[in-house]
């Protein structure tokens, strides 16, 4: 499966297939491998860079559309 990327609405990213995830210096995030990664958008995560659900206690907001 190819990656694919998806911004979701009032929510995270959420990224699916094969891809690392790797941190300023290179190294690896671990991950389930096939399992959807949800990367944080809100910057409210205390597991950033992954989603945690801080986002919807905190009312955040954001619809992002493709131009």
């Amino acid at each position: 499966m190819s990656t694919q990327a998806t911004i979701t609405k009032n929510g995270p990213i959420k990224i699916e297939g094969d891809f690392k995830v790797l941190d300023a210096s290179g190294a690896a995030f671990t991950n389930a491998e096939g399992k959807p990664v949800y990367l944080c958008r809100c910057g409210l995560s205390s597991n950033k860079p992954f989603c945690d659900g801080s986002h919807s206690k905190q009312g955040f907001q954001s619809e992002v559309k493709a131009v």
